[in-house]
């Protein structure tokens, strides 16, 4: 098969402006975990056994049904998240990277990402997803103080995620972490040494998310409250202030990368590129002519996993979006990107302006009040913008 590999080569500059390729990103998602965190509300499961034969014929299954709904795409990320990927063997991982290479052409450049936490037994395995293909890590490190990581209920320590990344910097050629700010008590001071410290350990991306408590979720349940609002709205400022100052400006609402170091697979995404999603609860963006489908897949692991082996795709929806529909799409995932909304891209996609696809009259007030800007290259939330991103997006799309 095509060697399936990553590369460190910057974003070509057109892929943000001329008309889009026929590129599709594959996400793959494993939905076990060791245990759950109190703030996490993704799909993700304890399990205490996995016959992970199984699970991997069934990724494969899957793979090779759904080939058909992508015709003539090229390949040009994979990403593994979950959950937590980082705990399935790597020859998991080589056989579903092998079936992709089977079934589509690779990119040049195809990314490869894996999500990994930085307990030993996980970081010991690094070398053998890197000898697979996996050419980017991204690893779960959340904080770097003790006391931070028990309450977030982490199963490594500061040390462990030290050591863990420095292990990701010797073997693999990129590699990010993930840090959450605005924990209950957390101060600006306190967040802004930590970050600094993280900056020490970077390569050419970091991410960092402000605690949310989403329902259902233990902190939801057991009342936790995030930092208040106006040491979270310092916080923010501080991280913007510092990573910029440090070579590491946002590119997204909660990622920062050097110039070339975004993560590819997920620009691609916000961007409105086809996206086939594998494993439970997956979601994609596929059709023969575009990414006209919204596609869901069960979210019960068992569920999943039955429909696969009894001869399905392992879908419980696949529907069609309209004109309208795909259009506030691109605008909702496109304004999350500093750059934003791209002029050309979007009338390659759907033959309008961006500003013919939203409430004119909000936009223009917009603007007016420094929220939005909008130009030759395209339409994008300013700085201000972006704090207020929610209620932005809530006055444009109507």
């Amino acid at each position: 098969m095509p060697t399936l590999s990553a590369s460190s080569s910057p974003l070509a500059s057109a892929e943000a402006s001329a008309a889009p390729k026929l590129d599709l990103a594959v996400y793959v998602h494993w939905p076990f975990c060791r245990s759950k965190c109190p703030y996490c509300d993704f799909n993700s499961h304890v399990r205490e056994h996995i016959d992970e034969h199984r699970w991997r014929a069934a990724y494969v299954a899957q793979l090779r049904r759904l080939a058909a709904d992508t015709p003539g795409r090229t390949v040009g990320s994979v990403f593994f998240g979950g959950g937590t990927p980082s705990l399935m063997l790597p020859s998991t991982a080589s056989a579903i990277l092998e079936t992709i290479g089977d079934l589509w052409p690779l990119a040049q450049n195809v990314e490869v990402t894996l999500e990994a936490n930085p307990s030993t037994a996980e970081a010991a395995r690094f070398r053998s997803f890197r000898d697979e293909g996996v050419g980017r890590l991204s690893i779960g490190v959340q904080a770097l103080d003790n006391d931070a990581l028990r309450l977030l209920g982490r199963g490594h320590s500061a040390a462990e995620a030290v050591a863990a990344v420095d292990l990701a910097a010797r073997i693999f050629p990129r590699f990010s972490f993930d840090l959450i700010w605005g924990l209950p008590g957390q101060r600006p001071a306190a967040w802004e040494a930590e970050l600094r410290r993280a900056i020490g350990m970077a390569d050419d991306h970091l991410s960092v998310y402000q605690l949310t408590i989403e329902p259902g979720t233990a902190f939801r349940q057991d009342g936790v409250a995030a930092a208040d609002e106006d040491a979270a709205f310092e916080m923010h400022l501080l991280t913007q202030e510092v990573l910029l100052a440090a070579g590491l400006p946002a590119y997204e609402i909660s990622n920062h990368a050097r110039p070339g170091g975004e993560c590819r697979h997920n620009v691609s995404i916000w961007q409105g590129c086809a996206y086939l999603g594998i494993g439970p609860g997956a979601h994609g963006r596929i059709g023969p002519a575009g990414n006209s489908i919204a596609t869901r897949a069960a979210r019960s692991p068992e569920k999943w996993l039955a429909a696969v082996e009894a001869g399905g795709d392992g879908l419980v929806e696949r529907q069609p979006l309209d004109a309208r529909e795909r259009r506030e799409e691109l605008l909702l995932t496109g304004l999350r990107l500093t750059r934003g909304v791209d002029r050309a891209r979007f009338r390659a996609l759907t033959g309008l302006e961006p500003e013919d696809a939203v409430d004119r009259r909000a936009l223009d007030f917009l603007v007016e009040s420094g929220f939005m800007e909008a130009d030759a290259a395209g339409l994008r939330a300013s700085a201000e913008g972006l704090l207020r991103l929610n209620t932005v997006l809530a006055e444009l799309i109507a």
